[in-house]
């Protein structure tokens, strides 16, 4: 609990010096409050309980579906009203239309062009585009190694895989993946995950059984205005942190209030997310974070690769340079991490990833009741609203009531 330590170089813990000064330390999702208390800062909290708080995040809905979708933020206001735009609760007046055929087709009608806009958008600026008609499959975030991008991209491999040898599996749904972000400057191993997605994309181009069911696409320099016609685009959100790393996340939000359906573990505010959609319209996977700490204790990385063909084909293909012919070793600081600990459990939820992906595809074919799915999710994401997170922030620990005019 010491605020300076150290022997040798004293140092001053900045968080634990936070919550001395402080009156009250929040978390921005209930696993996170409740991972502050029983892990992070547990003596702190013995020592100060009245202190620790939880105020879930939201997002700003005027930004992320009145400005970046008009097309259902136009089909939400002629069906229900404006008062949504105030009080974004009342999105569940929305709910019974779910079982509206003709509803339902102009909500698909509007995915469609927001697909439309964003291809349009990728070749105007980069030159490329991909498949509208393909499930469209987004991760968009930064680049950390705890969020997983590299867990897609083995997901990404295996379909590859099983596409060139012909093991098109029952079902199988064709599907755009794509990634956007950006890694910090010196995060080599980041930067490294980036250049294997570029790779793997030019391999499952180059593929004539492949290229025309799968497509990879990195779109560069993410920003806010990327993420502005990719959300109301995307059919699936990829949420696939390890569970207990991920404080919140914001974008998670953003996907479903689009009409986006999403894959993720039971971490951060995937968790109340589910709740609040329904756990059917969510597709769940993955170690919790508990089962994450236990995991720890025995890691075997090789156990996993060993009981997995599919995962011990992608290792392979990794260490003897398939995805970097010219220089074999690239992406060997890859397979070392995992071999060496797998800090982030890639190893250890890959099946439950892929198993859960297949999941996926089957509930793509039926296309009327992934759009009753999709519109559900809109439905039922009022929670996520920054005016209530703000509400509660000036309720609960700002201490400050609302001026009345």
């Amino acid at each position: 609990m010491g605020i300076v330590t150290g022997e040798c170089g004293k140092v001053v813990n900045m968080a634990r010096l936070a919550i001395v000064g402080s009156h009250a330390v929040n978390g921005v999702s209930r696993l996170h409050s409740e991972l502050l208390k029983s892990h992070v800062f547990n003596d702190f909290y013995l020592m100060y309980p009245e202190r620790f708080r939880n105020v879930t995040n939201g997002i700003t809905h005027r930004r992320w579906l009145l400005s970046a979708n008009p097309g259902l933020a136009s089909l939400v206001t002629e069906a229900i009203g404006e008062g949504w735009t105030q009080d974004l609760e009342e999105l569940k007046k929305i709910e019974p239309l779910a079982e509206d055929s003709a509803f339902r087709d102009r909500f698909n009608a509007i995915k469609r062009e927001n697909k439309f806009r964003l291809c349009r958008a990728m070749e105007r600026v980069f030159n490329f585009s991909f498949q509208t008609d393909f499930l469209l499959d987004c991760q968009v975030k930064r680049f950390h190694e705890y969020k997983r991008q590299l867990l897609n991209v083995f997901h990404v491999i295996t379909l590859y895989n099983r596409l060139k040898e012909g093991q098109v599996p029952e079902g199988f749904v064709p599907r755009v993946v794509l990634f956007s972000g950006k890694s910090a400057p010196g995060y080599l191993m980041c930067k490294l995950i980036i250049k294997l997605i570029h790779n793997v994309s030019e391999i499952v181009a180059a593929h004539p059984l492949v290229k025309d069911k799968l497509q990879v696409v990195f779109v560069p320099n993410y920003g806010v205005t990327i993420a502005e016609v990719t959300m109301p685009a995307a059919d699936l959100s990829e949420q696939i942190s390890t569970a207990g790393y991920e404080a919140s996340g914001t974008g998670n939000m953003k996907f479903a209030l689009n009409g986006a359906l999403t894959i993720g573990t039971y971490d951060g505010a995937n968790i109340e997310i589910r709740e609040e959609v329904g756990e059917e319209n969510f597709f769940l996977f993955g170690h919790r974070a508990e089962e994450i700490f236990e995991l720890r204790k025995q890691y075997d990385p090789k156990r996993y690769i060993e009981e997995n063909k599919e995962l011990a084909q992608v290792m392979h293909q990794l260490q003897s340079g398939f995805f970097s012919p010219e220089e074999p070793a690239l992406f060997q600081p890859i397979v070392q991490a995992l071999m060496d600990g797998d800090r982030y459990c890639v190893l250890a939820d890959y099946s439950l990833y892929v198993a859960c992906q297949e999941e996926v595809a089957r509930a793509y074919n039926d296309r009327d009741e992934w759009t009753r799915k999709a519109i559900l999710n809109v439905a039922r994401s009022g929670k996520f609203s920054s005016d209530r997170a703000i509400h509660e922030y000036a309720r609960t620990i700002w201490n400050i009531s609302p001026v009345t005019r």
